[in-house]
């Protein structure tokens, strides 16, 4: 059997090729694996989204509003977007992305299609664009914007019309669109409940979606159908175990569908899937998703960041974190204090990698390993996996071994690796890493491994 191998060894990272053998099961496996479009490829190499819930909940002190509210409670006195944008960047964050509309129905921009907007309000004098300061300030500090427009509108008297309302719908996603220049990601969920007229709305996925793809052909849609990327399945920012990058599109068919097999399909993929449909891990830096004061208390500490990035990002997921700004239209300095200590522990891990020299073996049709001399012993505390995602997933199942002398340790097992597989370990003094392949499924692949002193 021909296989093609390299090895690329560097100061951090150590990597091998394989061209794997067609599986014994390959006819349950699409003719041609799913592989990431350029957009999707970008979008998981960002590795991480700041999400900004921000609205009249923010000064109703509720997680959700009911329609009812008065535009003029929105009046933040002190909004900062370059502030929002900065903080993001220093933490190592990649895009934004602001709920322009939530199920309240409040619009943080001027559109024309409702007088539930910031144009109703005091903010700026009634002339103020949350969305617009938001997507200037993310351009001015190299960040890529995104927004999140709510299905659900709990003010809208349309709502619960189907017709009219997915026209009113589309009409706010086409402003959207096309008055703020390009946009990373489209975000959408599948909240639907009552309208104000006690009526529920029959959404039209399909024509959404083509909107987009029309009006911003290179932003990467999410929502629990995608199209480009998934939620994960949960709300703590973790990433399931295992986690394809593939999935069934026949599964989860639409937001919010609910049933058999969908939460398992949400968070674990589906090695035999035919899309490449990416998840995206969301979880809030505080208790709520909006500002609450009472909620200082409970920012997530710099470790708790830390390891939901290996929980997130190391599960071949993306994460989309949460943080609030406050009724001032600042993001509070606890939250900035702890973002700014998490940016500190990424960077000591990313400069503690450890230089070695790898040889890769081929033993058998579909395993393989890779040998890494660190050259000493040496004390290590974690580890990242990756594959090269352009060419596809195919790791299925793994082990990760330590040893000093003859003798090698488990330091870690898996199943999927996927774009990125980290784990954390107790300093553990090892001299030489050997990560075992012992399944995988059809597809070409790059392996790479790095191990970290930190």
């Amino acid at each position: 059997m021909n296989r093609r191998t390299f090895v690329r060894a560097s100061a951090a990272t150590i990597a091998a090729r394989m061209v794997a053998p067609r599986l014994l099961r390959a006819n349950a496996l699409p003719v041609e694996r799913p592989r990431p479009s350029a957009s999707q490829l970008r979008w998981q190499r960002d590795e991480m989204a700041m999400f900004l819930h921000f609205g009249v909940n923010t000064f109703t002190d509720r997680e959700w509003g009911d329609g009812r509210e008065d535009p003029a409670i929105f009046a933040p006195t002190q909004l900062d977007a370059r502030q929002w944008a900065r903080t993001a960047r220093a933490a190592d964050f990649r895009s934004v992305i602001l709920t322009a509309k939530h199920h309240d129905g409040f619009c943080l921009w001027p559109t024309r299609t409702t007088s539930h907007s910031v144009a109703s309000g005091p903010f700026r004098g009634g002339t103020g664009d949350v969305v617009r300061e938001m997507v200037d300030a993310c351009r001015a500090e190299g960040l890529r914007p995104g927004l999140y427009l709510s299905p659900w509108d709990r003010n809208n008297p349309l709502y619960g019309d189907s017709p009219r309302y997915n026209d009113l719908y589309c009409d706010q996603l086409t402003e959207l669109l096309t008055n703020y220049g390009p946009l990373a990601e489209v975000w959408f969920d599948g909240a639907n409940g009552e309208g104000p007229n006690g009526r529920k709305q029959t959404y039209d996925w399909p024509r959404v979606w083509s909107l987009v793809r029309r009006l911003q052909p290179n932003a990467v849609m999410f929502s629990d159908a995608g199209p480009d990327a998934r939620w994960c399945g949960n709300e703590n920012g973790s990433g399931g175990e295992p986690n394809w990058s593939t999935v069934n599109p026949d599964t989860v068919r639409y937001p919010g569908q609910d049933g058999p097999g969908v939460t398992a399909a949400l968070q674990h993929g589906d090695a035999a899937g035919t899309v490449w449909r990416p998840a995206e891990a969301d979880t809030s830096i505080r208790k709520g998703w909006f500002y609450h004061s009472d909620d200082d208390a409970t920012v997530r500490t710099e470790d708790d960041l830390y390891d939901l990035y290996f929980k997130s990002v190391g599960r071949n997921a993306k994460l989309l974190l949460n943080v609030p700004p406050t009724r001032g239209g600042l993001l509070h300095a606890t939250d900035v204090s702890r973002l700014t200590g998490f940016r500190d522990r990424l960077t000591g891990l990313r400069e503690s990698r450890i230089q070695g020299t790898a040889r890769w073996t081929s033993t058998g049709p579909r395993t393989a390993e890779v040998i890494l001399d660190l050259g000493r012993a040496t004390p290590i505390s974690a580890f990242r996996l990756g594959e090269n995602i352009e060419e596809g997933q195919s790791v299925a199942k793994w082990s990760l071994y330590g040893a000093t002398d003859a003798e090698w340790g488990l330091l870690s097992r898996g199943t999927t690796i996927g774009y990125a597989r980290m784990g954390r370990l107790e300093p553990t003094v090892v001299r030489r890493i050997r990560l075992v392949i012992e399944d995988v499924i059809e597809t070409a692949g790059e392996v790479t491994v790095a191990v970290y002193a930190q």
